[in-house]
């Protein structure tokens, strides 16, 4: 394991150093050490490595990620995980506003609450939420799972297009365009294994599926009033 101490190093230094790991490399285990709210922590990775991050995390950390693990011990600002590509990310803490923000794949994981509009624009990336979500979450979701193990805010997956999103708790309200769907057998099964790739024991039949009403998709004047 490689140990490395953000306060010394600085941030710069720190991201060169994991950002010359190649997909071979055998340096696997990395650990970064007083991060202090540090922005831009491990951003732009592309290597399968492992990367602990000890402390909460300013702004975008993680962003771009491909194919590393990342684990946050602490909180996370926000942007955290923005545009995603592959691996993974998990926050043992709270997660702050656009989580995920464009992500297009990989999976983030947030032991506890993640904040207002959470997976926005989320473009293929699985986001698994064990607390609650606030307002605005997945406002134009393409694409992608959005799970909620407690409740979400106001306007979930307004002006959403397919994305999927299953929430266990209340929805305070629906966005413009979304609406509750039927839980069938093949999104139990998609569900279900988020949640044990997640490491979070629930019963997916405890949930609600909501996604697109599918009538904004072209302009109608008709619904001028819903855009």
């Amino acid at each position: 394991m490689q140990t490395i101490d953000l306060s010394e190093l600085g941030l710069r230094e720190v991201n060169k150093m994991l950002h010359a790991q190649a997909a071979d490399t055998n340096q696997t285990s990395w650990t970064i050490e007083n991060a202090k709210g540090s922005h831009a922590i491990a951003c732009g990775l592309d290597a399968p490595i492992e990367v602990t991050v000890k402390g909460s995390t300013g702004y975008y950390c993680g962003g771009m990620n491909q194919q590393a693990t990342i684990r946050i011990d602490g909180s996370a600002g926000p942007g955290t995980g923005e545009n995603i590509m592959s691996g993974s990310i998990i926050i043992e803490g709270d997660a702050s506003q656009y989580l995920g923000a464009t992500g297009h794949g990989g999976l983030i994981v947030v032991k506890g609450n993640a904040s207002s509009r959470c997976g926005i624009s989320m473009k293929g990336v699985n986001i698994v939420v064990q607390g609650n979500i606030g307002h605005m979450s997945a406002f134009m979701g393409q694409s992608g799972n959005l799970v909620v193990c407690g409740d979400a805010g106001d306007a979930l997956g307004d002006s959403c297009y397919e994305a999927r999103f299953f929430v266990r708790g209340s929805v305070k309200s629906l966005g413009a365009d979304c609406e509750k769907k039927e839980m069938r057998p093949e999104h139990i099964e998609i569900l279900q294994g988020l949640l044990d790739e997640a490491g979070i024991d629930a019963n997916p039949s405890d949930f609600t599926r909501y996604g697109s009403a599918r009538t904004l998709y072209n302009f109608d004047v008709d619904n001028a009033g819903a855009y």
